[in-house]
């Protein structure tokens, strides 16, 4: 598995924005986990702590992975991963994952602007943000994961079965997709307050 930091090695002792890797899946398994879109189960995606809609901050259609028997495999692998970027970049104390796995589905015209994954409420437990990209980068347009840092805005990687990690007080976004559809898998690993 091969580990790319956006910026070369991080000058903070470990820390680095954000990681990602390449080879946690087989391309027949992210095939696996790829198939495991249900237009019937999908739901239109809320904003963390609200039951509402906001389609003035994100947009977009999701729909959860169950932690069960058979995805199992899929919550252990990124487990996995999470501790090991953690014990590499961050040591944040973690506890587990803070709730399913998500599948995300974006469209023509779907976005999702600047935000933290971190925050008051519920989400006050997120330590790591994960993203795994579904999607072959030809297959859409538009689209990019992308992260501020001090005014600058840098694109993460965009091949299929990239896994991005990345520390849930990071501000970033996902550009409009201006054709095709992107899918991924969207997940955060929580722990206790931070001290």
């Amino acid at each position: 598995m091969a580990i790319n930091y956006p910026f070369g090695l991080p000058l903070k002792h470990n820390f680095a924005e954000f990681v990602h890797y390449n080879g946690l899946f087989l391309p027949h398994e992210t095939e696996r986990i790829l198939n495991l879109w249900d237009d019937n189960e999908k739901i239109k995606a809320t904003l963390s702590g609200a039951d509402t809609y906001d389609d003035e901050l994100r947009k977009s259609d999701v729909m959860f992975i169950d932690n069960t028997p058979e995805n199992e495999w899929i919550y252990n692998r990124l487990a996995g991963l999470a501790i090991k970027c953690n014990n590499e970049r961050y040591w944040f104390d973690l506890l587990g994952f803070h709730n399913n796995l998500q599948l995300a589905s974006y469209t023509e015209g779907d976005f999702f602007d600047w935000h933290l994954d971190f925050g008051a409420g519920e989400i006050s437990d997120r330590k790591l943000s994960i993203s795994m990209q579904l999607s072959d980068p030809d297959e859409y347009e538009g689209g990019d994961l992308q992260f501020m840092f001090n005014q600058k805005i840098v694109s993460a990687p965009r091949e299929k079965g990239t896994i991005i990690v990345f520390p849930s007080f990071m501000m970033h976004r996902v550009t409009p997709i201006t054709k095709g559809i992107r899918k991924s898998i969207v997940g955060w690993v929580a722990g206790p307050p931070y001290r």
